[in-house]
């Protein structure tokens, strides 16, 4: 069985069927499809400004499309959607906040529930499994302010995950994380997609640090998408037809870079920096 036919095999959580988005008359996505199966992790890969916190927010029932339409499990999306985790983009927390990592790890079994609340002992039980889960017992009792940004990613997606999500988002987790502590996290997630059974889609800027775990890739570019394998997907001829414009795609010590013009500006490209890469040290866009 090939990569394509693997991931057909594993049942779909996430179906975006033709999702268009204006906002005051501005296309920000437009005719946007793909699915993504349990155990599933997909990066979705984009500049800002290509709409991947929009998408995220239309699969979240946060956003109305224009067009299109969005299923989990096979039903409509809605806003109070216990299959879908949510880690949102540039989380602050205060220092001096008196709530520990267990703390607000909790808030996610029940935060979102009406009338009785989960059993104390249900309740600390699901909060112990999910930190074991993101190993972050051992500041399991700190203040989440107090912190590093890895291990508040940790907590975070904990509170995401402890109330037994089937689909995972999460919007530029990576975002002002090191790079050993960004690529924990993705390893992290792509222990749990695989051992829990979870469809993750996570957003980023560059495609390297989730390659090790990734199983597809959408990738958006002037509100336009490509979805598939990483080998389907980031190809020149693919990502030319996206953006409209040639642009060459260069494998450099194992790293991929998306660069704009012919393969002879490479060595420029890695310098200068253009506007299209998606290589460890460009941004994408």
């Amino acid at each position: 069985m090939d990569e394509a036919q693997a991931l057909g095999a594993a049942p779909e959580i996430l179906r975006v069927d033709g999702v268009s988005v204006s906002l005051s008359g501005r296309q920000i996505l437009d005719s946007v499809s793909f699915t993504v199966g349990a155990g599933q992790f997909t990066g979705l890969i984009g500049p800002n400004g290509a709409g991947k916190t929009t998408l995220l927010r239309v699969i979240l029932g946060l956003q109305r499309p224009t067009g299109g339409r969005v299923a989990v499990l096979g039903r409509p999306r809605s806003r109070r959607n216990q299959s879908i985790g949510y880690v949102p983009q540039k989380v602050l927390l205060d220092p001096d906040m008196p709530m520990r990592a267990r703390d607000l790890v909790a808030l996610g079994t029940d935060g979102h529930r009406f009338g009785i609340r989960l059993r104390s002992h249900d309740r600390s039980q699901a909060v112990r499994d999910m930190l074991h889960a993101v190993d972050a017992d051992r500041f399991a009792d700190a203040r989440v302010g107090n912190l590093s940004g890895g291990e508040q990613q940790r907590v975070l997606i904990a509170h995401a995950l402890v109330s037994r999500p089937q689909l995972l988002l999460l919007d530029e987790p990576l975002a002002g994380l090191d790079i050993r502590s960004g690529q924990e996290i993705i390893s992290l997630l792509g222990r749990i997609a695989r051992e829990h059974k979870v469809a993750v889609l996570l957003s980023a800027h560059e495609i390297n640090p989730l390659l090790p775990v990734m199983d597809s890739v959408v990738y958006l570019a002037a509100g336009r998408a490509a979805s598939g394998t990483t080998g389907q997907v980031i190809r020149a001829e693919v990502l030319s037809r996206l953006y409209g414009y040639h642009v060459d795609v260069l494998n450099v010590h194992g790293r991929v870079l998306v660069v704009a013009g012919p393969a002879a500006a490479a060595d420029a490209a890695l310098t200068a920096g253009p506007a299209l890469t998606v290589g460890p040290a460009l941004e994408a866009g």
